[in-house]
């Protein structure tokens, strides 16, 4: 509370206090001089006395109760919890590293475990560097060498020796006037090329391409559809990119405006016009009518320039976006690893309480429908399905969800087609009076099994069944359970573990029975 705020209460309370005083004087004397000629009156001025001292002393309380109330208020208005948003791209990329790392920790294979750190490290130290990428993408006849030669040419003098030679493609550290960070271009191997070597090299080619903070797509005519594709694919994943038409020198000006024309409405809804450069990295030489030979020069200064131009304007965000991708495409590896960790830990779940269920069916049978609905929906199945995906439920929203789900089994008449399913596939393996004693427990394992993977849905996408609801869901499961390929798997294991045992038991109590009888 400020100072004059303080000063203007206690002086406020001060008067209200020294009139208070003043009423309940002047009340009193009226008091004594009226007591002893109308005692009545006397007695109605001292109730009255007693309201207004009431009415004083709740209107203090509630005033000063109302003005703290008010004053936590304008503290707590003034300190709200807020998550910390990044300031920028490259805050924005440090924060997501620090999450993927949380997330990897998750992982239990060791070395899948090691292998993420080691590549979320290289990202993070990427970041902290700071070079800017730059990678040069296309087909072998494209004359990509030949362009990085020239741009390497016209800044004669600055170039540091090459990084690395392998296969790979070349890699070589420059400065470019104007930007202040180091950049770092790179000579991929050619794509479309044929055989197995030349398929491998394309596939490293497009793995340096999804690392390039911009990518230089260089072509020597129009976009044919296996060069769009890849252009378009690298595109769509945000990759900045420049698609330059190299070898402009074999083409006549009207030619060169036809083709430039073509390739900017091909590539306008993710290339801008302005990104898209004609240029001649490795004129071929001309022969005059005189009989000599002229070199000409390299048509590159407007690669360059729009090079420059686009390093100085976005190279901070290139390399935080780049970042972003790289560490987003390693969070998505990591939750699909994750993701197959906890459905095998499922998986085992869900196998121990179908053939627990089916046990204890086939110790005591129950009537199908509920036995069907109980034995597939197992509240404690759902529990431990639901630890393993981090969601923490008690047992009675477990009941709840099992209740559920059973009764939508009912309804969907998944526990009819179930039973005639299992009851055809059971057939073949013996006689309808084993069948027919044995359909319950089998029945309730398979059943059993649907939900579970139906839960393992639910938790996946966090406590929520999708926009087609549960329904949809059990469907779909449903339907993939009832493949013949999982069918014949499933009643084999239902065999050896359930209807073999049991008419083993039958088989056994009927001969105890027959010699009981000899005897």
């Amino acid at each position: 509370m400020s100072l004059f705020r303080l000063l203007i209460l206690f002086v406020g309370l001060s008067l209200i206090l020294g009139l208070s005083i003043w009423l309940v004087s002047s009340l009193y004397r009226l008091y004594i001089q009226v007591s002893f000629t109308a005692p009545l009156l006397a007695n109605f001025l001292l109730l009255l006395l007693i309201v207004l001292i009431g009415l004083f002393i709740a209107g203090f309380i509630y005033y000063f109760k109302f003005y703290t109330a008010k004053g936590s208020r304008k503290k707590s208005r003034k300190r709200p919890f807020t998550a910390r948003v990044p300031e920028n791209k490259t805050q924005a990329a440090a924060q997501n590293l620090k999450a993927i790392g949380q997330q990897v920790s998750q992982i239990q294979d060791k070395i899948a475990r090691e292998a993420f750190f080691k590549r979320s490290q290289e990202i993070e130290a990427e970041l902290a560097r700071g070079e800017i990428r730059v990678v040069v993408f296309g087909t072998g006849s494209a004359g990509k060498t030949s362009l990085v030669n020239s741009i390497l040419g016209e800044i004669v003098g600055r170039v540091n020796p090459t990084m690395g030679t392998t296969t790979e493609g070349e890699t070589y550290s420059l400065k470019l006037k104007g930007v202040e960070r180091e950049i770092l271009i790179t000579d991929t191997p050619g794509i479309l090329e044929a055989g197995i070597a030349g398929t491998e090299r394309e596939e490293i080619a497009r793995h340096l391409a999804t690392e390039a903070d911009l990518l230089l797509f260089v072509v020597d005519n129009d976009l044919r559809q296996s060069e769009y594709k890849p252009l378009y694919d690298l595109a769509t994943l945000g990759k900045r990119s420049l698609l330059v038409l190299n070898k402009i020198d074999l083409y006549t000006e009207e030619d060169q405006n036809i083709i430039l024309k073509q390739l900017k409405a091909r590539v306008k809804e993710f290339i801008s016009s302005s990104d898209v450069i004609a240029v001649a990295a490795n004129p071929q030489p001309v022969e005059l009518r005189s009989g000599d030979i002229i070199e000409p020069e390299p048509e590159i200064i407007p690669l360059i320039k729009r090079l420059v131009a686009v390093l100085r304007a976005e190279g901070e965000d290139l390399i935080a976006d780049n970042i972003l991708l790289q560490s987003h495409r390693l969070g998505e590896d990591a939750r699909k690893i994750i993701d197959r960790q906890r459905r095998r830990q499922a998986d085992k779940i869900i196998d121990r309480y179908q053939w627990i269920g089916a046990g204890v069916i086939a110790v005591t049978p129950l009537p199908v429908v509920d036995m069907l609905a109980t034995a597939a929906v197992n509240a404690q199945m759902v529990v431990e399905i639901g630890r393993i995906y981090n969601c923490e439920i008690d047992s009675d929203k477990g009941k709840e969800l099992a209740l559920s789900l059973g009764k939508t089994l009912v309804s969907l008449g998944v526990v009819k087609g179930a039973v005639d399913l299992l009851a055809r596939a059971l057939q073949f393996h013996f006689a309808t009076y084993v069948v027919g004693k044995a359909i319950q427990a089998v029945s309730a394992a398979y059943l059993t099994r649907i939900a579970g993977k139906s839960f393992i849905e639910y938790f996946r996408r966090d406590r929520n069944w999708g926009d087609g609801g549960m329904t949809e869901v059990v469907q779909q499961q449903f339907q993939l359970t009832r493949k013949d390929e999982f069918v014949k798997a499933f009643v084999k294991d239902a065999i050896s573990r359930v209807v073999q045992p049991m008419k083993d038991s039958w088989e056994e109590e009927e001969l105890e029975a027959v010699v009981e009888d000899d005897w």
